[in-house]
């Protein structure tokens, strides 16, 4: 699609795109990336990540690549150190990565519960907080886009995503107020169902239900993209704290999940 961004935009800066190798990362990472920034992306597959790395490549973008499991503070210190020997300066950041799967709440785990929010809550937190100890915090500017999820109603059927992703909203409420002394904006994005690899492991029955909303169509990488760089440039640098939902209008309209009709009402005795 046709960006909006004038060219050069981002010339000298060098940004972080957490699980850049694919879907929203990859396209987020693009973008930033004709628009002249350093690019540094990661994730847990080293054949993804290549191959994400010679896209960006291809494309004329300056990339480092190196794996990293979000869920390990250390690891994560180490790849922000890379970034910073590789670059000299982190300016921008971009905590992707993430991930969960369809389970009712009844049949998950706890193990299962954990992982997810692991890995969403606990890696956005060890990313956020390695690079503004690292960078933001001692240069006195930052600027940093959380992805979380469409939770304005709640998560049926991703329970484990739900809760985590919630936590990231606060988290990024908090942190904008804790860290704007430092020059740190944060803000989240909560896209809907967006045509990605990610959405190839939900069934499709799982697929057409998410086309009940306004605009009746699945969104794309590009359009969740374009938000982010956005929110990334100096034109918003008085947002900070907020969350902005790039969904087609589902979180106003329509039903997120279907009640059982064979299962009774319930009346209090």
């Amino acid at each position: 699609m046709e960006t909006i961004f004038r060219s050069g935009l981002f010339q000298g800066e060098v940004a972080i795109v957490t699980g850049g190798a694919t879907g929203i990362g990859l396209a987020t990472a693009l973008e930033l990336g004709k628009l002249g920034a350093k690019l540094a992306i990661c994730g847990r597959r080293p054949e993804v990540l290549d191959e994400g790395a010679a896209k960006l490549s291809a494309a004329g973008v300056e990339v480092f690549h190196q794996p990293c499991d979000i869920r390990d503070g250390e690891k994560v210190l180490a790849f922000v150190t890379a970034v910073k020997a590789r670059f000299g300066r982190i300016d921008l950041l971009v905590n992707n990565a993430g991930g969960q799967f369809p389970s009712m709440a009844e049949g998950l785990s706890a193990k299962g519960f954990e992982a997810v929010v692991r890995n969403n809550l606990f890696g956005t937190w060890n990313f956020v907080s390695t690079t503004a100890k690292e960078a933001f915090i001692p240069q006195k500017r930052g600027r940093v886009v959380n992805i979380i999820a469409n939770i304005a109603r709640g998560f049926p059927g991703m329970v484990h995503t739900g809760a985590a992703r919630a936590g990231v909203e606060n988290l990024t409420k908090t942190l904008a107020v804790e860290w704007a002394p430092h020059g740190i904006r944060i803000n989240a994005v909560a896209p809907g169902v967006i045509r990605t690899p990610g959405t190839d492991q939900y069934p499709p029955e799982l697929l057409e239900k998410a086309l009940r909303l306004p605009l009746r169509r699945l969104g794309t990488a590009e359009e969740v993209a374009e938000l982010n760089v956005y929110l990334l440039t100096k034109a918003a640098d008085y947002i900070t704290g907020q969350t902005f939902y790039i969904d087609g209008g589902q979180s106003l309209w329509g039903d997120i999940w279907e009640l059982d009709p064979n299962v009774p009402d319930y009346t209090p005795k």
